[in-house]
């Protein structure tokens, strides 16, 4: 029998034409993942063992760390929900073949939120109390029904990707629930798009109705306060972004063309148009709280920063150069058609989100509002930051899994000078 020993051991395993590193290098990548994962595990252990004290939380903060990472991944991966909701409701087509990671990114995206809340309640045993005893009157509440459903909806996209890798879709069973599952995916899409804009709108709403805290406080549009729309338009601006980039960073990990430039370009247009949209409310959003909230509650402008860890340059940040720079930047054909600019644009949308949900979670709080308070810092420790990285981790990990077993990216073969062929 001949053997091939420059192949590697799990090659049998690979997408149909697709080739892989060594199996021994894949270890060793493991490896430097496995190790990030052990130390947020001891972390989060800590803090299941013992209780939040001995996270940096306190009363003053009970939103820290772990509550702007949530936000943050939730709004990055909401490239799943508005590229299937491009691809499959309103069929562009050209989406097809970057939509299979675009659901994986939202699927740890989600699936790695809903595992920092384990922790943040801090009483992970009653996690069900929010289910059983929901409190109607609380926007959280409708928050967690549609994560939880939408996070189910993530599952039910991944699986068809799953039973199409090359050994599992041999199996007649199997391939015929990969197919049926496809042919359903619109109605999927439909129903994700659906719980998504409502508990990204919700978790900004959350922050609207924060009548005692003047920094996050916004009127009303009906019921729903302006945050409510502002949260759902940042997140569909920085989603497809966010999906252009972890592409981007696969294909430099790798030294394979992934996905085509053109559809990381259309991407960044997509992205650049919601960023657009976004930006023109988040302006009136920030005069309407300078000239009129702020003064009605009794504070002005300059009441809301302090020092260097809570100055203007975050608001600066956010608005203009996390905002109106790369804005401009992808709407420009000419900026999107340099790779360095265009990368560029997209990691700036991406940080103006995260700037935006830091602000609103811990300056917010940070802010004093009575006459008796004062500004108080806060500095995650690192139990805070290792259950963040085991999240990385854990995307990490199920990204290279899924590279490395799954047929992600359809133009792979084809972009790396293979034959072309529909996986």
């Amino acid at each position: 029998m001949n053997v091939n020993y420059n192949l590697p051991l799990d090659a049998e395993l690979f997408p149909e034409g697709c080739e892989r590193c060594s199996f021994s290098q894949f270890l060793l990548w493991l490896a430097v993942v496995g190790l990030v994962l052990l130390w947020g595990l001891y972390a989060a252990f800590l803090v299941l063992s013992t209780g939040l004290g001995v996270t940096a939380l306190d009363d003053y903060f009970g939103f820290g760390l772990w509550i702007t990472f949530d936000l943050a991944v939730i709004a990055l991966g909401a490239g799943a929900f508005f590229t299937g909701l491009l691809r499959y409701i309103l069929n562009i087509d050209p989406l097809k073949n970057i939509i299979n990671l675009a659901v994986i990114i939202g699927f740890i995206c989600y699936s790695g939120a809903m595992l920092i809340l384990v922790l943040d309640i801090g009483q992970p045993l009653r996690a069900w109390f929010g289910y059983w005893h929901a409190n109607v009157h609380s926007m959280l509440t409708e928050v967690i029904f549609c994560i939880t459903c939408y996070c189910i909806v993530l599952i039910i996209e991944y699986v068809p990707l799953i039973l199409e890798q090359k050994q599992l879709n041999k199996n007649p069973l199997l391939h015929h629930i990969a197919h049926n599952l496809h042919v359903t995916m619109p109605l999927f899409a439909g129903i994700g798009a659906f719980l998504s804009t409502f508990h990204q709108g919700s978790l900004g709403g959350m922050y609207g109705v924060l009548f005692g805290r003047p920094y996050a406080f916004r009127d009303g549009f009906f019921i729903w306060p302006w945050t409510f729309f502002l949260f759902v338009l940042s997140a569909v601006a920085s989603g497809p972004a966010f999906t252009v980039l972890i592409a981007t960073l696969m294909e430099k990990m790798t030294g394979k063309k992934l996905v085509s430039y053109e559809i990381k370009s259309l991407m960044g247009k997509i992205a650049g148009t919601m960023l657009l949209v976004y930006l023109v409310f988040k302006f009136l959003d920030t005069g309407a709280w300078i000239w009129s909230i702020a003064p009605r509650s009794g504070l002005d402008f300059d009441s809301f920063f302090h020092g260097w860890i809570y100055g203007k340059w975050l608001l600066f940040s956010e608005l203009i150069l996390c905002g109106l720079l790369p804005c401009f930047m992808l709407l420009s054909s000419s900026m999107r058609s340099n790779p360095a600019l265009f990368y560029l644009a997209a990691l700036l949308d991406c940080t103006g989100i995260v700037i935006n949900r830091y602000v609103l979670t811990v300056q917010t709080l940070a802010a004093p509002v009575m006459p008796f308070d004062r500004w108080v810092t806060y500095s995650p420790n690192w139990v805070e930051w290792a259950a963040s990285a085991f999240v990385l981790a854990y995307g990490a990990l199920l990204l290279s899994l899924s590279y490395r077993y799954l047929p992600v990216f359809p133009q792979e073969i084809r972009l790396n000078g293979g034959q072309a062929k529909k996986l």
